[in-house]
């Protein structure tokens, strides 16, 4: 089925984009941790004040996203003025993060929340718009930080609690994107363009350990993955890589064998962005890294140089998210997940 602008709708969850919009700006601020781990020289900012110059982890935050998205403008070449939305989210209690940092843009935004998978929910949304041409420019923007998601979701850090080995460590990160629509009489070639999505549902596997949130998660990414090759039509070796948000080492094992389970073997094109963020033989984070921020830095910095680079030509990009709240956690409740996919290949 095709609409008056000749998108496509793929199957239950995808849509196809018949001129794919393009990543024509990118921009990744982290902590002082993840400029220590193996992505360090892909980010284009290393703060090593945990509070950005800020007096509460909160306030830093928002300072990180404010940098990220002051970043992503100036390097795209494109006047302020000329983004008419922006999409972004974070983990912190009503988006605070997002929207204290955001605040002075002057720019009409739309908040997020789809946990550790709001990158990939953000930038669907951003394709959208742009691909439906109800803005030339939009800008995806999401973050999180270990101290403030430690102080929200689990126990202060003076409390000094073990973690044990299926935990991963909040990133402090803050990823933002320009995203452009094109057209066949400016298709904009040359820059990394979202060809299709897959919009995730939520899964629930009746979960309850927060911290094994890579459990929680890769019931989702199965699910999504899976829909998103039947919907479109295409397999594991036609990926260079697809690479899931923030399963950890854990969660990535699961997310494997759900998948041989269903008749799709991924392994060989399988990255996780949680493992490859931080390096466990010199940094203790246990399953790997988390957070809205994970997958948004390691995009930004790493998955976007490879195919700028042109060492990779097509990814199966899958932000993972656990949707959990501290109400709903202190009422017993399960832990379900959600993740979305977005295909984007070199143009």
């Amino acid at each position: 089925m095709k609409n008056n602008i000749s998108n496509e709708q793929c199957g239950k969850q995808s849509i196809k984009f018949n001129n794919p919009p393009v990543i024509i700006s990118h921009a990744s601020v982290v902590g002082e941790m993840e400029g220590k781990g193996p992505l360090a020289s892909y980010y284009d900012e290393i703060e090593n004040d945990a509070t950005f110059g800020q007096d509460s982890w909160e306030k830093g935050e928002s300072e990180m996203v404010r940098r990220a998205v002051s970043l992503a403008i100036s390097k795209s070449g494109i006047d302020k003025e000329n983004i008419r939305y922006i999409f972004g989210g974070d983990l912190l209690g009503q988006l605070i993060g997002t929207t204290f940092g955001l605040k002075d843009f002057d720019i009409p935004v739309f908040g997020l929340y789809g946990a550790c998978s709001t990158c990939g929910e953000a930038l669907s949304l951003s394709a959208m718009t742009v691909a439906a041409g109800y803005a030339d420019y939009v800008l995806a923007a999401t973050s999180s930080h270990f101290a403030g998601a430690e102080k929200q979701f689990r126990f202060p850090l003076e409390y000094g609690n073990q973690r044990p080995l299926s935990a991963t460590w909040t990133v402090t990160g803050s990823g933002a994107f320009v995203v452009a629509g094109a057209s066949k009489e400016q298709p904009m070639s040359g820059y990394p363009h979202i060809s299709a999505i897959t919009t995730g549902k939520i899964v629930d596997y009746g979960v309850r350990d927060s911290m094994n949130m890579g459990a929680c998660m890769a019931p989702a990414a199965a699910d999504v993955i899976y829909q998103s090759m039947y919907d479109l039509s295409l397999k594991p070796n036609d990926f260079n890589k697809i690479i899931t948000g923030d399963l950890g080492k854990v969660g990535s094992e699961i997310l494997i064998k759900l998948l041989r389970d269903n008749g799709i073997d991924i392994e060989k094109q399988h990255m996780d962005c949680g493992v490859e963020i931080f390096d466990n033989s010199e940094q203790d984070t246990h399953s790997g890294g988390s957070g809205c921020g994970c997958s948004a830095v390691t995009l930004a910095g790493y998955i976007l140089h490879k195919l700028n680079e042109h060492e990779w030509k097509r990814v199966l990009f899958v932000p993972t998210g656990a949707l959990l709240s501290t109400v709903s956690y202190n009422e017993g409740e399960t832990i379900p997940g959600i993740a979305h996919a977005l295909l984007i290949e070199q143009g």
